[in-house]
């Protein structure tokens, strides 16, 4: 009984990373259609959601510590529950960026946008929600290369996040009375780029619960180049 409740703890667990994880990739995605179309409800609505991910976050650590106070896992469960604890606070952080994109979106509510500056957004947001689906299913797999592959992706984000930035310093340059509004939209765009960072991070604790080796970024990419030669 006692290792059937264990099981089931550490299954609950991992189902609400999942759970957290998947309402986190639904609201890139939102945050981003909120701000081109205007939609301020479900801009709000974002920015009051957060809330409820910061709770998550609270909860799944209490969850976490509860197995290591009474049922003193074995090394792959505490690597599990490591990695657990560290992958809800990127997804925490990832919903922070969320909601800073919602509370933008509220403040150039009466702004006219100029569409070069949002125009590759959407695809930065469907970018950054694929790699998290990514670094879930990893996650789950404990897969260690789908982790890797995943941080490869990053850099796609970064190349439209530059090209966003070009266009905002271009349009600042003829646009001077529109500084303001210019700059907002960096920031929703760099928060995007910055929801990216975060899902590398969540990876690199993939790769730590798959082989019980932690590396940050580029030093796990030339680490599993090196062990797949």
């Amino acid at each position: 009984m006692l290792r059937e409740t264990y099981t089931k703890e550490l299954r609950h667990l991992q189902d609400e990373i999942l759970r957290m994880g998947s309402e986190v990739e639904e609201n890139l995605l939102k945050a981003v259609e909120a701000l081109i179309k205007r939609d301020l409800t479900l801009s709000e609505k974002l920015v009051q959601a957060d809330k409820w991910f910061n709770q998550r976050r609270i909860d799944i650590g209490s969850d976490a510590f509860g197995i290591i106070a009474t049922q003193q896992p074995i090394a792959s469960d505490l690597r599990l529950i490591a990695a657990s604890l560290e992958i809800a606070g990127e997804l925490e952080r990832i919903h922070d960026y969320v909601k800073g994109i919602g509370n933008i979106s509220l403040m150039i509510s009466e702004a006219e946008v100029p569409a070069e500056l949002t125009v590759h957004m959407p695809q930065m947001a469907e970018k950054a929600r694929y790699m998290l689906h990514r670094s879930l299913d990893a996650f789950t797999e404990r897969n260690s290369q789908l982790a890797y592959e995943t941080i490869k992706s990053d850099d796609e984000v970064d190349k439209l996040y530059n090209k966003t930035y070009r266009a905002v310093m271009t349009y600042m340059a003829a646009n001077p009375e529109s500084f303001e509004l210019a700059q907002r939209l960096e920031w929703a765009a760099h928060n995007l780029e910055r929801a990216a960072d975060r899902v590398t991070n969540m990876c690199e604790w993939v790769f730590y619960l798959a082989t019980g080796q932690y590396h940050q970024g580029k030093e796990l990419l030339k680490t599993y180049q090196n062990q797949n030669k």
